[in-house]
């Protein structure tokens, strides 16, 4: 192969050996990989690059320099926060010639956030982006069913936070029917776990009210309950949800997400049934404003009655004394114009034999007739005409 030289052979470089430009590469290359096999470094990102292949492409600079780096698609599927322009980091890794154009890059094997960790940043991230499209709302959030008839628990079934959830409301109310959803509630795959049983959940006949159930634990034992697949699944499930995840402090994005959210598993039984004892304490006060409403009711229906009947006697009465007093009034008048009246003041009724036909002129009487006359007291008088005058 023929080799050119630019250089003087009287030059000081001219004993130099001759490369081509991939052997120069590839010796620079190996210098350092070999060189920089383990690199940490503080910087900021930017020129946040994501292909379909699922790499993360970026840089890292600082205010006097900067540096192409690489996220491989596998460690970037392990990556729990969002890389974004103006992020401080801190990135280990090692460098990396790229041939073809001669460039360096830094290989990422973990990058973190600068004083913050990976989790809480991811957790704010997350906040800030479900937040923006409204899934925390108040205004989403649905009531609970007062006396829920078939509850649906998702949990893992061998904790102890079920047994507590299950404790307590079998204590206070036995009219639920309790189901359980397995799924895992930590570890790899998890969160998909629990957004399926959600969706069982919401196949269950009968059933009007999900309940997440976890005990407590760290940051990381809690993440399944913050990864945006759970939130959607709690929003998008058709009967309310509630949450008890870990203890007071452990607040979740799924217990931002959720109808209504439990401090713990046993904040959750009390809050989901209502207490069977005070139910029937109250239905006892209540029967008993009923028969004391029904009593004064009764009373005052009775004392109406009373009163109407009062009211009437007197209206009887009234009216029994007016009409007396007209047919008294009639008695009188009826009396004034009768015969015998007549006969008390010392007149008499004569009448011809047939004690009928009265007497009122002579022409009504022959000589020889026989004629009874009334008087006003004792039986009448017979007599006979002897002459008419």
């Amino acid at each position: 192969m023929t080799r050119m030289t630019l250089f003087d052979p009287d030059d000081d470089l001219a004993g130099a050996p001759l490369e081509t430009v991939s052997e120069l590469t590839g010796r620079i290359k190996t210098t350092l990989e070999r060189g920089f096999a383990e690199v940490a470094v503080r910087a900021e990102v930017s020129n946040v690059a994501r292909p379909r292949s699922g790499h993360i492409y970026l840089v890292l600079k600082d205010d006097g320099a900067q540096v192409r780096a690489v996220l491989w698609k596998t460690e970037a599927q392990r990556l729990v926060f969002d890389l974004v322009d103006g992020l401080a980091v801190t990135v280990w890794g090692k460098l990396a010639v790229y041939a073809p154009r001669g460039e360096y890059q830094v290989t990422i094997r973990k990058i973190e956030p600068e004083g913050i960790g990976a989790l809480e940043l991811a957790f704010r991230q997350t906040v800030a982006r479900l937040a923006a499209e409204g899934l925390f709302d108040p205004e989403r959030k649905r009531p609970l069913p007062r006396f829920p008839r078939r509850i649906v628990v998702v949990t893992s079934p061998s904790g102890a936070a079920v047994r507590d959830l299950l404790q307590v409301i079998s204590r206070r109310w036995r009219a639920s029917d309790i189901l359980i959803a397995p799924a895992r509630v930590q570890g790899a795959g998890a969160a998909e776990e629990v957004a399926e049983a959600i969706a069982l959940a919401n196949r269950v006949a009968g059933a009007d009210l999900v309940i997440l159930a976890r005990g407590g634990g760290s940051l990381e034992d809690l993440w399944a309950f913050n990864e945006e697949i759970v939130a959607r699944a709690i929003v998008g499930s058709a009967l309310p949800v509630m949450t008890a995840i870990g203890h007071e402090v452990d607040l979740t994005i799924a217990d931002l997400a959720a109808d209504r959210r439990a401090l713990t598993p046993s904040e959750a039984g009390e809050l989901c049934v209502p207490d069977a004892l005070e139910i029937r304490r109250t239905l006892s006060r209540l029967a008993e404003r009923i028969a004391l409403s029904g009593r004064i009711r009764l009373q005052e229906a009775r004392s109406r009655v009373e009163a109407a009947s009062k009211g009437l006697d007197r209206a009887m009465r009234r009216d029994l004394d007016g009409r007396r007093h007209r047919l008294g009034r009639l008695v009188t008048a009826l009396e004034a114009l009768s015969p015998l009246a007549v006969l008390a003041r010392g007149y008499s009724l004569t009448f011809q034999a047939d004690g009928v036909s009265l007497v009122r002129s002579a022409d009504d009487v022959q000589v020889g007739d026989l004629l009874h006359t009334r008087l006003a007291s004792g039986p009448p008088i017979t007599s006979r005409v002897e002459r008419r005058s």
